[in-house]
């Protein structure tokens, strides 16, 4: 695994993020839990982007080989973020667990050596701080444990295998975590640790950081982010 794929995942992964955190801006159980909702939203399809942005920098695009305008499997984000939350246990899961472990791989890649991630990723930790201090809220005020057990499953995978190609980046110093750090990381930050887990590594993606082949986002989703339906609504000639 390359560093460039690496980040394409992560900035697949926030901007899923990003838009089921949207779907729930005038959804969720408080006004403030819905405007807490679209600005966290907001910051994860801004975080997309500079990750985006910085695969060019990196020498190292994978978009190019991919069929992104035409297979929804191409997006490398996580089975989680297939499908709309189907509830605010979902969504808590999703806040308090997935958002920290990507805010744990971007602070190992700003404490790592590539510069540009170094330079332009720093300021998403200092935003990166609400997300986490929602998500632990709303974990600690109890939800339900399907979803909850799920996000952490998904986490492991998304972190690899020990001695895999993230530990490999780790050793090179691109890296300042391997997959055991950024877990514990995790667990540190919520003051939890992982429920016991068995991943499927070898029926494990290594690309899309995922268990299983096939899959992808819903298609409502998928055209979206292909600008098929902001195109159909927009006046002819636009």
């Amino acid at each position: 695994m390359s560093l460039g794929e690496l980040v394409l995942s992560l900035a697949d992964n926030k901007q899923l993020l990003g838009l089921r955190y949207a779907e729930w801006a005038t959804r969720a159980p408080s006004l403030e839990a819905d405007i807490a909702a679209a600005g966290m939203g907001l910051d994860d399809l801004g975080h997309c982007r500079v990750l985006y942005g910085c695969l060019e920098p990196l020498g190292d695009d994978p978009r190019p080989g991919l069929a992104r305008d035409s297979d929804p499997a191409a997006y490398w984000s996580l089975p989680y973020f297939d499908q709309p939350f189907a509830s605010w246990s979902h969504f808590v899961a999703a806040n308090a667990v997935l958002d920290t472990a990507f805010t744990a791989l971007i602070q190992a890649c700003v404490e790592g050596s590539a510069e540009v991630l170094q330079t332009r990723l720093r300021k998403m930790l200092m935003e990166e701080r609400y997300h986490f201090l929602h998500g632990r809220s709303w974990l600690r005020s109890g939800i339900d444990r399907a979803p909850l057990d799920e996000a952490w499953r998904q986490a492991v995978a998304w972190f690899g295998p020990p001695g895999g190609e993230l530990e490999e980046l780790h050793r090179s110093g691109v890296l300042s975590m391997g997959p055991a750090e950024l877990l514990a990381r995790v667990s540190d930050r919520l003051g939890a640790s992982p429920p016991k887990v068995a991943v499927d590594w070898k029926a494990w993606d290594s690309k899309r950081r995922r268990e299983g082949a096939g899959g992808g986002i819903d298609e409502r989703t998928f055209n979206m982010l292909r600008g098929l339906e902001e195109k159909r609504f927009m006046p002819a000639g636009a």
